[in-house]
């Protein structure tokens, strides 16, 4: 399996994983409020919950290159650094 399909994989699972979560979490409670008047959406629930472990596999499969890493997530490298500090990761 190349890193482009274990990344894939990954994700799929990560996201499989939280959609069901939160189906059971909708259906014991509507609300989703994480403050009076504040809502947490179900994109900002996902993002924040598969982020963290795909940048961190992704920075595994590169062996801590980050300009590789940002390549394979398409996105610019000073970006992944601003998600590596937010996330804590490599401090």
């Amino acid at each position: 399996m190349s890193p482009a399909e274990r990344i894939a994989d990954a994700v799929s699972k990560i996201v499989a994983a939280e959609l069901a979560r939160q189906a059971w979490l909708q259906a014991r409670d509507d609300r989703f409020e994480v403050a009076p008047g504040r809502r947490l959406h179900l994109y900002e629930r996902v993002i924040g919950f598969a982020e963290k472990p795909l940048i961190e596999q992704v920075l595994t499969l590169h062996k801590g290159n980050q300009s590789h890493a940002a390549l394979a997530l398409g996105i610019n490298r000073n970006t992944l650094r601003k998600k590596m500090r937010a996330h804590g990761i490599g401090t």
